[in-house]
C-alpha cells in the first residue's frame, strides 16, 4: 500500500491502495497495521480541502490535526498519487 509519507501523523500512516485509484484522490489514516477496519477517509479538493466520508476510530482532535496536516501537504501527496491514478481531486 503506498504511503503518502513514511511517518505517522497523529499517530497514524497516510495512504491508499492499489484498489482505491478508481476514485478520486483521498487518504486513509490508519495505524500501523494499514487496514481498512476503523481507517478513516477523507476525499482530498482540488484546494486541499477534505470530505470525510468514513470516520473510522479517529477522535475530533485527531481528525482535525490530519485535516490541517493534508491542506498543507495535498500538493505534495497529489504527486504521489498522479503516480498510480489518472483520477483527479474530488469534486462531489
Amino acid at each position: 500500500m503506498p504511503k503518502y509519507f513514511d511517518f505517522k501523523v497523529c499517530g497514524y500512516f497516510l495512504y491508499f491502495t492499489s484498489h482505491c485509484v478508481i476514485e478520486a484522490m483521498h487518504v486513509h489514516a490508519s495505524d500501523r497495521r494499514l487496514t481498512e477496519a476503523g481507517s478513516a477517509k477523507l476525499f482530498v479538493r482540488g484546494n486541499g480541502d477534505t470530505e470525510v466520508k468514513v470516520r473510522g476510530i479517529l477522535t475530533d482532535k485527531e481528525l482535525r490535526i490530519i485535516r490541517d496536516f493534508i491542506k498543507d501537504n495535498y500538493k505534495e501527496m497529489y504527486i504521489r498519487w498522479t503516480e498510480m491514478s489518472r483520477k483527479g481531486f474530488y469534486e462531489g
